[in-house]
């Protein structure tokens, strides 16, 4: 998905990455997962990168690119291209006052993997989540529930639901 650098773009590609979780019947908890790591994502790559380069033939594309993929494997893909900075996108140790500096930590604590790849003139940062089956995260809810003795043990039931 093509965008403009800048801020005008991230919510559609927000709104267009939650309809096409939501047509996958991804749950809710995901789809909000995967909107604020695209979110910080894309804002970083606004404030910190610079516009793509254009296809080499002078023609100068003022935009970043939003890309994600849903593998049968229940693993969601995210991934924004920019015309790369002047430094490495690294996560930060922010004050507890800062007004930003928090979101590849975001991005880390939402993703089972994230990280950089360059190529010429650009740089993708991705970001892996969990979707379904047993790559999904547990919720607390999930933690707290108790199964009666009566029933003996039945770990490892639930696993591959998703």
């Amino acid at each position: 998905m093509a965008l403009p650098h800048g801020p005008a773009g991230v919510g559609a590609a927000r709104r267009r990455l939650r309809e096409e979780l939501g047509e996958c019947q991804t749950p809710d908890t995901v789809v909000d997962d995967a909107v604020l790591v695209l979110s910080e994502l894309l804002s970083n790559a606004c404030r910190h990168g610079r516009p793509i380069d254009g296809d080499g033939d002078g023609v100068r594309d003022s935009g970043i690119r939003a890309a994600w993929r849903l593998d049968a494997d229940g693993l969601l893909t995210l991934e924004v291209t920019d015309g790369g900075g002047p430094t490495r996108p690294k996560p930060s140790s922010p004050s507890l006052t800062a007004r930003g500096g928090r979101g590849l930590g975001i991005v880390g604590a939402l993703s089972l993997d994230w990280g950089v790849r360059d190529r010429p003139g650009e740089v993708t940062v991705w970001a892996v989540l969990p979707v379904r089956g047993r790559h999904v995260r547990r919720d607390a809810v999930g933690t707290r529930m108790a199964v009666p003795a009566a029933l003996g043990d039945l770990g490892g039931l639930f696993d591959e639901l998703g």
